[in-house]
């Protein structure tokens, strides 16, 4: 079976996703490992991975989900608003919309991800004007949190989305 694994990665938490996935693949075909290109490669399966930016994934990524038809995806991703996998599966709609309905989706995987400091320093300046705000006061407390990941717990729950919705389909 041949595994092309495309994704995009801003800050570097899609791309750890990424390597801990070819590294759990690494006695399968990988035909491709990296960045969307603008020929799509061939392969069996397609494991597609975007940071969120407002709850979408980049355009790059739309792009190729597109592309692709009657073959095998899974999609990964990470999001810097994280720990509900009601939310995690409200980002996924929005990645299925992209997807042809050709195509075989074997499941995704989110975690959360570490933001740009520049992010916190929004919020911040944002509270000072709105200092009641209490939907800033739970930003910055995520954003404190999102800091450590991914995490080990991550990684493992990334190795065991390998192996039970892609290595066994």
């Amino acid at each position: 079976m041949n595994i092309a694994i495309i994704y995009s990665s801003i800050t570097g938490n899609t791309k750890i996703i990424a390597e801990t996935i070819k590294e759990s693949l690494q006695k399968e075909n990988i035909v491709y490992f990296g960045n969307p290109t603008e020929d799509l490669p061939e392969a069996d399966i397609y494991i597609i991975g975007s940071w969120t930016d407002k709850g979408n994934p980049t355009d790059e990524i739309i792009n190729v989900l597109k592309k692709i038809k009657s073959k095998k995806i899974a999609y990964f991703g990470t999001a810097g608003f994280g720990g509900s996998e009601e939310y995690f599966k409200k980002l996924f709609e929005r990645v299925k919309i992209n997807i042809d309905s050709s195509n075989k989706i074997l499941g995704y995987f989110y975690c959360q991800g570490k933001m740009p400091m520049q992010v916190k320093t929004r919020y911040e300046k944002m509270l000072e004007e709105n200092p009641e705000d209490s939907r800033l006061k739970l930003s910055i407390e995520n954003f404190d949190r999102a800091l450590s990941h991914p995490n080990d717990e991550d990684i493992n729950n990334v190795k065991n989305w390998v192996d039970t919705k892609i290595l066994n389909n």
